[in-house]
Order: C-alpha cells, then structure tokens, then sequence
C-alpha cells in the first residue's frame, strides 16, 4: 500500500522467525511492528512422533519464508512451502496427491479449509475457524498439536481392531456354516442344531463388539 501511495518503505531485513508489519498514518510511514510466531509447548514433541511413525511433515502457510523456516526449525518440520493464498495450499494437495501420497492436513483458519477438504484426513483444530471446523474430517477439540499425533495413533489402533473383527467374524461363518450345512454328519453324525448355531451367532457379535470396545479405553505412548 505504501509503494502504491509513493511513499519509501524502509529496506532493513526483518529479525528472523518475525513476520513485519508496517504502520502508516496520514500516507507517511509512522513505524514498524514486527510479530512472532510462538511454537505450543507440545509442536516440537508431536512432530517428532510423527515422523517415528514414518510420516512426512511439512508447513503450508501463508508467512514469510523467513518466519516459517523459522518455525519449522523449532519445530523439526522437514520442508516448508511459505507465501502461499488459499487456492495454492489447495494447488500444493493436489500436488502431493497425484504424486500418490496420502495427504494428512491440519488447519484452524479460513485459509485453510479448502486444502483441509481436499485432503485425505483434515484435522480442524477447535479452537480455530467455524469453516475450517466444518471441512475438517475430524475436529482436535483442544487445538494441541499432540493430539494430531493421538489422531494418527488411535486412527491405527482402530484399523487394527477392525481386522482383528472380520477375522473373527470369518473364521465364525468359515467353521459354522459348513458344520450347519451338515459337512461333519457323513463321517461323525454330527450336525448343528438351530439353537446352538443362534448361539454361535450371539457369540460372534458379542466378540465383535468387545473387541471395538477397547478402543475406549485407548492411550497413546
């Protein structure tokens, strides 16, 4: 805005991780505010578990590349795309997508909620904006940076306790069906009354069930 009034805009590099702002008063330069970016106590330790998990990380924002290499630094983030508008976060999933990644995105802003939906897992913080909440996938109530590692964690655990049920609803329906359709009663006479195999039923989604319930009681390492 001060280039286009005519006005000069003082040259000096901003200290680095801040991101400068200028203040004008009556068209003329009045002084230079510089802010910075303050890393939650838990950034650096979620980062690190995800990348124990084998999960690549990387900033998408709208600062200056000075301030998020700043940031990323802090953080032990890996790569940083800085300078970017709403349409090129998107752009930049797109991206990584037909390279044939499966793309993670955390947000809390509005210029976030496209990239957010476009994503193939978007966690919207809950303590940011009511549009990146409602394209997220999922919601992080307390907006810690830990709890999208706990995401990842529980989101795993809960793939491995779904196939843990269909192979017990497998292996029910593998060994009961034959044995209803009277396989053994050649041999051994055996066949499988109604009320047994009702019992053999209730048990399997009973096992099923127990089994998913253990999710509650879930805690991250």
């Amino acid at each position: 805005l001060l280039w286009e009034l005519g006005r000069p805009v003082p040259e000096e590099v901003s200290t680095a991780g801040t991101t400068r702002r200028y203040v004008a008063r009556y068209d003329r330069l009045g002084g230079v505010i510089e802010a910075r970016d303050t890393l939650r106590a838990t950034a650096a330790e979620a980062v690190a578990g995800l990348r124990r998990l084998g999960i690549r990380t990387a900033i998408l924002t709208g600062d200056t590349a000075s301030t998020a290499e700043a940031i990323a630094r802090s953080a032990g983030i890996e790569e940083v795309w800085a300078g970017l508008l709403p349409d090129q976060k998107l752009a930049k999933i797109r991206e990584l997508q037909q390279q044939g990644h499966r793309v993670g995105m955390a947000g809390d802003g509005i210029n976030d909620a496209a990239a957010l939906s476009q994503a193939d897992a978007g966690l919207a913080m809950g303590t940011g904006a009511d549009l990146a909440r409602e394209a997220g996938d999922a919601i992080l109530l307390h907006g810690e940076p830990r709890q999208i590692l706990e995401a990842v964690l529980l989101a795993r655990q809960a793939l491995r306790v779904m196939r843990q049920n269909l192979g017990w609803a497998f292996g029910y329906n593998l060994l009961g069906i034959p044995i209803a359709a009277g396989v053994l009663y050649p041999a051994f006479g055996i066949l499988l009354s109604p009320a047994i195999a009702s019992a053999a039923m209730a048990l399997s989604s009973v096992s099923v069930l127990s089994n998913s319930l253990r999710l509650r009681r879930f805690a991250p390492r």
